[in-house]
Parts: C-alpha cells; sequence; structure tokens
C-alpha cells in the first residue's frame, strides 16, 4: 500500500490519496469484474476492509463513454464511512489521449474545491471517488434557461480556481499530440487504408498553426478549463437543486472562451444539428450569468461593448486572413 502527496504551491494545502497496483480488467465477467472492484474498495478504504463481501453490492453505472463506471454500496448501511462509491475504471488505451497524471493531480484540488466527485483513492487502472446523486443533463436540457444559469455560474466557479501546472494552454500540445499519433494509424481493412492515405497530416499541421496565431492574438484569458462540456458531464441534483460539473478527465488550463464555446456548441447534441445553437440573447443569458453570478442584470450595459469587440475581432480574424 502507497499513500501519494499531490503538493499546492502551500505546503499547508497538501492531499493524499491510497494507492495500489490492482488492476481491474473490464474484460472479466460481471461477477469476477464485481468480486475485483469489491478487493479494490477493500484494499483503498479502511472502513471497508472489514465488511463482508456478501454485504457489498456493485452495480454497473450507464453514461461513462471513455470509462467503466461502478457504483459499490454497503446493504443496509448508514455509517458516513460506509456511503456508496463510485469506482471508475480507465477504458483501454485511454491513456493515449488522456494524460492521466495530468488529470489526477487536478482532481485531488478539484474535489477538495468542491468540484465533482471526491478522491478516495488510486489503483492500477483507475480511481475510487465519492457517489454524486443526480442525473445527467441531456443535450435539450443545457438550453433551458434554469439550467443554463447553473452552469454559467459553476463555469463561472471552476475558471476561478488556482491549479497546480503550467499556466500555457494545453490545447496545442494536445492537438499536436493527435496529429502525430493520427499519422501513425494503419487500417486492415484495404479500403480504408486508401481512404487514410488521402489525408495529408502536414496539411492539417498548418491550419492548426494559423489557427494558433489568430488565437495567440487575441491574448484570450487563461484559466483551467474542463474542456469537455458535453451536457453529460453535468449533473444536476433535483432536491438540493445543485448541479456538478463531473469528469474532468480532459482538464488543463486553456482560454477561457473555449469552455465557453464549447458549451455552446454542445446545444447541437450528438447529432449535430446546429439549427439548435443559441441565438444571441441565449448567449448573452449565458454571458450574464458567468460574467455577473450575483447580479447577472449589471452586465445588460456592457452587452454593445461587447458587440463592439466581436465585430472588432471579426476585422481582425478577416485582416489576418489576408495577409
Amino acid at each position: 500500500m502507497r499513500t501519494i502527496k499531490i503538493f499546492a504551491e502551500r505546503s499547508d494545502s497538501s492531499m493524499a490519496v491510497r494507492t495500489c497496483s490492482l488492476i481491474v480488467d473490464t474484460r472479466l465477467p460481471d461477477s469476477a469484474l464485481f468480486s475485483r472492484a469489491i478487493g479494490v474498495c477493500k484494499t483503498l478504504l479502511r472502513r471497508w476492509a472489514d465488511v463482508d463481501d456478501s454485504k457489498i453490492l456493485v452495480t454497473k453505472i450507464t453514461g461513462g463513454i471513455t470509462n467503466m463506471l461502478l457504483k459499490a454500496e454497503v446493504e443496509g448501511e448508514n455509517d458516513d464511512q460506509l456511503q456508496p462509491l463510485t469506482v471508475r475504471v480507465f477504458g483501454p488505451n485511454t491513456d493515449a489521449v488522456i494524460d492521466r497524471g495530468r488529470e489526477l493531480q487536478a482532481i485531488a484540488f478539484l474535489s477538495s474545491a468542491g468540484f465533482g466527485a471526491k478522491l478516495l483513492g488510486v489503483f492500477g487502472n483507475g480511481m475510487i471517488q465519492s457517489y454524486l446523486v443526480g442525473r445527467t443533463l441531456e443535450p435539450h436540457d443545457i438550453a433551458k434557461p434554469e439550467f443554463a444559469k447553473l452552469i454559467a455560474v459553476e463555469v463561472r466557479r471552476l475558471h476561478e480556481l488556482e491549479i497546480p501546472g503550467s499556466k500555457e494552454p494545453q490545447l496545442w500540445n494536445d492537438i499536436y499530440k493527435f496529429i502525430e499519433k493520427g499519422s501513425t494509424v494503419v487500417f486492415e481493412d484495404s479500403e480504408k487504408q486508401k481512404t487514410y492515405e488521402t489525408i495529408s497530416f502536414e496539411n492539417i499541421r498548418e491550419e492548426v498553426e494559423e489557427i494558433k496565431a489568430i488565437s495567440d492574438s487575441f491574448k484570450a484569458p487563461v484559466v483551467f478549463a474542463h474542456n469537455d462540456l458535453l451536457s453529460g458531464n453535468f449533473m444536476y441534483n433535483e432536491e438540493k437543486g445543485q448541479l456538478y460539473i463531473i469528469d474532468y478527465e480532459y482538464g488543463s488550463h486553456n482560454y477561457r472562451g473555449y469552455d465557453i464555446a464549447n458549451y455552446l456548441n454542445e446545444h447541437a447534441g450528438f447529432d449535430c444539428d446546429y439549427s439548435l445553437y443559441p441565438d444571441k440573447e441565449k448567449q448573452f443569458y449565458f454571458y450574464r450569468h458567468y460574467l455577473h453570478p450575483e447580479q447577472p442584470e449589471m452586465s445588460i450595459r456592457n452587452q454593445d461593448s461587447f458587440k463592439e469587440y466581436e465585430r472588432s475581432s471579426t476585422v481582425t480574424f478577416k485582416s489576418w486572413r489576408r495577409q
């Protein structure tokens, strides 16, 4: 058993979680899979160690895209130390696109600040977190004013956090990493390989560099961003009226506008129906609650200034393209 510490900038803000090297193989039959999940809980959490396996119920949770999610609970138990848990097993090969070290460091700080589920332990290919009660939102939910307001406030709160790590936008590093990995793919299917070979990764890189140059010219604020604000990463507890942002595996320092643009684009849903993209009135409703959570009406007088900035940004973009 090991205990790892992740230090903040001040030594009095250190956080420690227990870790072990156990692996939960998602290919196992459910009975063996659940047994392995129980073993991880009992290894990492002291209060669970003495609980009889027969009293621990494990079920699969729907909703995970890159991970398998399991719920573990002790039947008939009300002890605060034996509350239901989420056992999150990383998907196979997802570390090729997700920096797990960066994720674990960020989650330790995020959970201590009340974002998402609390980090309780780390095992060989996953983590144990507290179980959040609520429902994940659907694409049509995030367009509703009552949710748009809550999302704006919570995203603003996230962006105000100080998270250790490089303060440079990690977007470009991640994109270049994807390009590098994508350029070495080989398909067994000859037709797919033929289509794949028509892609010019050099042209893609050049286009990315152009976009980066435009972005740099705006000198946009850099914050710790979620980077994956699809509807399913918002969870709402009806009883408490509380909204949570969950799943920070893509989180990193990035442009503030990236998260906002991500949220707006996700209104189109998985079918990419951009007729659902928020109009200017709905966008400003979100901006007002993001900029002034306590007094959103204060942003009304700044709306004309924002429109002028938007116009000037468009002019800058067009001028740059003509060069």
